[in-house]
């Protein structure tokens, strides 16, 4: 397949494809903010900075030298109860937090590249009025994570180059509510890999996966010891970048997230759906567009006052900035997410919404 046919593949199969980025569930997509401005999408197939270590290990093989790249996003998000009859109640149980990462790439070789990234990858903060209606079911629910990432990538050939790495994680919970005050934490393994396939010039695929961890959180309730297993789902991820014209790139992600058997909370499986584009204004400069779809694995019936998530539609914009072998990254995204109700501890309706912001800088050497 030549160069003219990939640019001339139907945009319709950009489409088709999502990737790694949003807040469903306790998962949290925005691992560094380059990819904020087209919603995540490409996130496993882009690998322009060392950021791509998260999103598909392989890609760090598309990177000469040493390559270093830092950021924050920062996610505010509103979770506002009502009753049935339009009073509210709780206050506005969503929080502000950010989300740093940091991530480094080094080529040994023309064929082998290492990497250390550091992230947090799983975060869930929802905070009501002490003695709200659902003050039995949920006050406060904290789950923060830190993860370590050592990854290796191999260029097998120009097309095909395939990467691997282990994931160290800490996990600290707090979960309160009437007659209860639950803090723990626990530190576990798992894994991630993946490939990425150079068709041509033109058009890269990418495939990624990240394993289920397992935490067995060990604390106290109330001063008494307690345990509370809570595990990150495994993720499966397909993406695709195409240069479409000199001035114009498209990429769009499929992501599959295994939440369904995970201990912790009753979730359904959930998929992402993102197409994003790049323009090009000029050699230093391009403007990035992107839409997602992130289908929740929290249902109505499954709804509960420490998750009142609900699926969400992303509408992203940034910007990029080339400066000798640095690049710089600023993305915004607005997180749309209907009214929804709730049937467990609390019987109404939320009215749901999040702001997302990042900065990423990225440099080679």
């Amino acid at each position: 397949m030549n160069k003219t046919t990939m640019r001339t593949l139907p945009a319709a199969m950009l489409l088709a494809m999502s990737g790694l980025a949003s807040a469903a569930g306790y998962q949290a997509l925005e691992q560094n903010a380059s990819g904020l401005g087209v919603a995540y999408a490409g996130s496993a197939a882009i690998a322009d900075n060392a950021a791509t270590l998260f999103a598909n290990p392989a890609g760090m093989s598309r990177l000469e030298g040493v390559n270093f790249s830092m950021g924050v996003v920062g996610v505010s998000e509103r979770y506002k109860f009502r009753n049935n009859a339009g009073v509210s109640s709780g206050g506005d149980a969503g929080e502000s937090n950010a989300l740093p990462n940091a991530y480094l790439t080094w080529q040994f070789t023309p064929a082998l590249t290492v990497g250390l990234g550091v992230s947090r990858p799983y975060l869930l903060d929802t905070r009501y009025d002490a003695g709200w209606a659902g003050s039995a079911s949920g006050i406060e629910t904290e789950l923060t994570t830190v993860n370590v990432n050592p990854a290796i990538a191999y260029k097998v050939s120009d097309v095909v180059s395939l990467g691997a790495g282990l994931n160290y994680q800490t996990m600290d919970v707090r979960l309160t509510r009437t007659g209860e005050d639950f803090k723990g934490d626990d530190n576990s393994l798992g894994w991630n890999v993946g490939a990425l396939f150079t068709l041509s010039p033109a058009m890269r695929v990418g495939v990624a996966y990240r394993s289920k961890i397992e935490h067995a959180i060990s604390g106290t309730d109330s001063g008494v010891a307690a345990r509370r297993d809570i595990d990150t789902p495994a993720v499966f991820t397909l993406s695709v970048w195409q240069q479409v014209s000199d001035r114009w790139e498209a990429m769009g992600d499929l992501s599959h997230t295994r939440w369904k058997g995970v201990d912790g909370f009753d979730l359904d499986n959930a998929w992402r759906l993102a197409w994003g584009a790049a323009y090009k204004y000029n050699d230093q400069a391009k403007l990035k567009f992107g839409i997602a779809y992130d289908r929740s694995p929290v249902t109505d019936s499954k709804r509960t006052v420490r998750m009142p998530d609900s699926s969400s539609l992303w509408l992203s914009v940034g910007g990029q900035w080339t400066f000798g072998r640095s690049l710089l990254d600023v993305g915004y995204a607005y997180r749309y997410m209907r009214d929804v109700s709730i049937e467990q501890g609390v019987i109404g309706k939320y009215d749901s919404a999040a702001h997302v912001v990042g900065v990423q800088y990225s440099i080679g050497f």
